[in-house]
């Protein structure tokens, strides 16, 4: 997944880029599960209004007074936890990681995979965990549209509502190679997943939402390319999560020309994160230095986004927000820390 930012640091751009004799080096954004970030974009609220408030034992609880009263004066029902939470490929990686921490904060959550092992598994994991009665399973190819309206008739039926939809299914086909050596199956693999899913799952979710007394809110997670640069080895996939922001974007005008105030679109990006399709492409020696400078396990990256990902609902707020785990301040911290000190050297796998 890509990543962007508005730090001018001219010592340290000649790492990220350079051209000699037709050669390029390696970018922060060559890897799939690498995020854009420039800066946190979080939803603020003033103190006078914040919804969460410190209680006598020293923890955070929600003032759901301010909740109900922002809600009331948007004419929908307040959105209070628990929230019950979709999420798309979440039976492994950074999915189920995001499955399991919503789960520790006592929301329902709805997991769904092509494959109905994987669902089956999952689920009786995340149920040993978290008991029978906060999570569910169901098989969903995104890339079908009927697929789609089913997995939404499934939580309504099991949950009546949906309050926070993630699209995190995805694919690379796990193929690193140029465009010319790409097979038709792998290039309509990853545009049938990455673009025609999402847009389905889109579609069913807004339709769903709309009819929500509460609404809903739905995350897009972005990739490497959505920012525009390059991603040689897979083309395809960075051409398709650039399409992610833009279709976000899109929505998000749609439902502003609609007048619509119960249903809200946001980007998600989490950064690189060591999954099965990031380390696929664990093959090179820029590959390799970079996973182990920037990537970070799904489960690390899933304690961070969650509560942020709450605190949307949490305080009342319907405006867009893009939500960022890897900020361009870490990521250049942790490259300068690593060419300064040798920091994280064969963290991940084992560097030439």
């Amino acid at each position: 997944m890509a990543i962007t930012t508005s730090i001018s640091s001219p010592s340290l751009s000649p790492l990220l880029f350079s051209k000699t004799h037709h050669t390029y080096f390696p970018r922060l954004d060559s890897h799939p599960n690498f995020c854009k970030f420039d800066r946190c974009c979080l939803p603020t609220v003033s103190s006078r209004q914040n919804p969460l408030c410190l209680s006598s034992s020293g923890t955070w609880v929600l003032n759901a007074s301010l909740v109900r009263a922002e809600a009331s004066g948007n004419g929908r029902e307040p959105m209070i936890p628990p929230y019950n939470v979709l999420i798309t490929g979440s039976t492994k990686g950074i999915g189920y990681a995001l499955a399991k921490e919503f789960l520790k904060a006592g929301d329902n959550v709805i997991i769904c995979s092509r494959s109905a092992e994987r669902v089956k598994s999952a689920v009786q994991s995340l149920r040993e965990d978290f008991g029978e009665q906060h999570v569910w399973g169901t098989t969903c190819d995104v890339r079908e549209g009927q697929d789609v309206k089913d997995l939404v008739s499934f939580a309504q039926k099991e949950l009546k509502y949906i309050d926070i939809w993630i699209n995190n299914a995805g694919s690379n086909a796990y193929s690193y190679k140029p465009l010319s050596e790409a097979s038709d199956e792998d290039l309509i693999e990853v545009v049938t997943t990455n673009a025609l899913g999402l847009m389905l799952c889109c579609r069913e979710a807004i339709k769903m939402m709309l009819n929500q007394p509460r609404g809903g809110h739905i995350f897009n997670i972005d990739g490497a390319g959505s920012d525009g640069r390059p991603t040689p080895r897979f083309a395809a996939y960075g051409a398709t999560k650039r399409s992610v922001v833009h279709l976000t974007k899109s929505l998000q005008a749609e439902l502003q020309m609609q007048d619509v105030k119960n249903v809200a679109m946001h980007n998600l990006s989490p950064g690189m994160v060591t999954t099965d399709l990031l380390m696929s492409g664990a093959t090179t020696k820029q590959a390799k230095f970079f996973i182990n400078v920037l990537a970070e396990p799904p489960e690390v990256v899933a304690e961070y986004l969650v509560p942020n990902i709450r605190s949307i609902p949490a305080n009342g707020s319907m405006k867009p927000t893009y939500i960022r785990f890897l900020t361009g301040i870490k990521a250049y911290s942790q490259i300068f820390s690593r060419f300064a000190f040798g920091a994280r050297r064969n963290r991940y796998v084992l560097e030439d």
